[in-house]
């Protein structure tokens, strides 16, 4: 089963955005998800803040700023 991960931040409204979207697809072809919450970690608030929402898929980044539906189906194959 493929990996998908959110990585995210409060008030991020594209970040809630790109969650729904994700979902959303699940809920069509299961994949295992992980939602990270950046806040409050400096290391990933160095790494992702500037780029959120960040997706990853089995560990590679496929997404920043946006997720498109259909993109995500055709990542997820």
């Amino acid at each position: 089963m493929r990996h998908v991960v959110v990585y995210h931040a409060r008030g991020c409204h594209l970040c809630d955005r790109a969650i729904e979207v994700v979902e959303s697809v699940r809920s069509e072809a299961p994949f295992d998800l992980e939602l990270v919450d950046i806040g409050g970690d400096p290391d990933l608030e160095a790494r992702y803040r500037e780029l959120l929402p960040v997706v990853e898929i089995d560990g590679e980044t496929v997404f920043t700023y946006f997720v498109s539906a259909e993109a995500l189906r055709a990542r997820l194959g």
